[in-house]
């Protein structure tokens, strides 16, 4: 199985928010595996179809960001899902708008989308995918990451999601963890 959990807030007030790289992967993921409707349960938005014979989520937590780990634990315990069987696509204040990096585990970072995931599933040793959103220069955080891009950032932050969405679509289709870090990092 595999399970791809984009981090986001819901409602339409956090639509294309910085903060919402996950949520913008997740439904630039759906139109690829051409996906029209997510259910409700769970705590989550979710779809589940198969690729090959595998079994693939992409999942939006509906609990808000910081409490994103109760609805993967839902999730991953109702279906038997391990952590190295899922990828968590994740906004990142520590890199350029737009940057991608694949990490295998570590830390949450200061990032409270994970520091939730991490405290629900018990483990670090999962893989996400961070999408750079850059530190604001003028602006407090919680500001910065819950505005849209400027007109000029949204191509390069586009193109993110668009390296994110290939991905995980390649680790979807069999490539390893190793073999896109290569690729990617």
């Amino acid at each position: 199985m595999k399970l791809i959990v984009g981090l986001g807030n819901p409602g339409k007030k956090y639509d294309r928010t910085k903060h919402n790289m996950g949520f913008m992967t997740i439904d630039k993921l759906m139109d690829e595996y051409g996906q029209s409707q997510m259910k409700k349960d769970f705590e989550a938005e979710y779809c589940k179809f198969k690729v090959d014979g595998e079994t693939v989520f992409l999942v939006k937590p509906l609990t808000f960001m910081n409490e994103s780990g109760r609805a993967v634990n839902f999730l991953m315990g109702y279906y038997q899902i391990q952590p190295d069987e899922m990828m968590v696509i994740q906004d990142d204040l520590d890199m350029p708008i737009g940057k991608v990096r694949l990490r295998t585990k570590g830390s949450a970072g200061g990032h409270n989308g994970i520091k939730s995931i991490i405290s629900a599933v018990g483990t670090k040793d999962f893989s996400r995918i961070k999408i750079g959103i850059q530190h604001p220069s003028k602006q407090s955080v919680v500001n910065w990451v819950l505005t849209p891009f400027s007109k000029d950032e949204e191509p390069v932050a586009l193109a993110g999601i668009d390296q994110a969405t290939a991905m995980v679509k390649d680790w979807v289709n069999g490539t390893s963890i190793d073999q896109l870090m290569n690729k990617y990092n």
